[in-house]
């Protein structure tokens, strides 16, 4: 489970500007609050701005609130931050790779920083191999692999040290119609087994298809939160979509 709670956090408003003022502050995080629970799918829905980032940074333990707090399965990530990180497996937006090691050795490399040694690590990273399905990319340099397998090899080192709870920011961003589908099909898996999983995105039908519970964030707050269905009922309308844009009262920053 992730709780986030009261989080707010802003950025500038200590550098002098012009004539000697004060740079006025951004406020990123507005005292945002909300849930994410186990066995679910739950979307982060904003536009661009509104925080969505932000937030996620912080649950990482990349960025500090000023204010509130955010935990993993009860454990704060500031007080303990090891302990936090260790129930968390972080998919990132871009599938950064060391384009001179096999899929093998980068999952290696992340169970190591994870703490994993020997034949418990071993096991792990064949047993993510296998569950993921990329046995015949396990021993290639991912120099030139697509961006599928990019995507693979990226998941796998977001789950081999078997985290209960996953973050992913954007995950479809940039894959093809394949690509997007078996990773669907991961995450949906991954839900039947009592994962929490937290992920945003502007692709409003795959938020819709995909969801057990939204939560829409406009100007570091929280606009609204429930099923989709809800949403759109809330907002009287019949798509997601033109829910999500009636809620946070404005087309600009949309994107579909």
């Amino acid at each position: 489970m992730i709780e986030v709670t009261n989080l707010r956090k802003s950025f500038g408003g200590a550098k002098k500007g012009l004539f000697g003022k004060k740079d006025k502050p951004v406020i990123a995080l507005d005292g945002l609050s909300f849930t994410a629970n186990d066995g679910e799918i739950t979307g982060i829905l904003g536009p661009n701005g509104a925080g969505k980032t932000t937030c996620l940074r912080t649950l990482y333990g990349l960025l500090k609130a000023d204010e509130g707090s955010a935990t993993i399965d009860g454990i704060n990530v500031v007080d303990n931050p090891l302990a936090a990180r260790a129930r968390l497996g972080i998919f990132p937006d871009k599938f950064g790779l060391y384009e001179r090691l096999t899929a093998y050795e980068q999952i290696d490399y992340f169970a190591s920083i994870h703490g994993l040694q020997g034949q418990a690590k071993h096991q792990a990273i064949e047993a993510v191999i296998n569950d993921l399905e990329m046995a015949e990319l396990a021993h290639r340099k991912t120099l030139g692999f697509s961006q599928g397998q990019r995507m693979k090899v990226t998941l796998a080192q977001a789950l081999v040290h078997q985290p209960k709870n996953f973050v992913l920011d954007e995950p479809t961003r940039g894959l093809d119609v394949m690509s997007t589908r078996i990773l669907r099909r991961y995450l949906a898996r991954f839900k039947e087994k009592g994962h929490c999983i937290l992920f945003s995105s502007h692709v409003m039908q795959e938020v819709a298809a995909l969801c057990d519970r939204v939560i829409i964030v406009a100007d570091g707050k929280l606009a609204a939160q429930g099923t989709p269905q809800e949403l759109c009922e809330l907002a009287g309308e019949t798509q997601l979509e033109e829910a999500f844009v009636k809620i946070i009262g404005s087309d600009e920053g949309v994107a579909a």
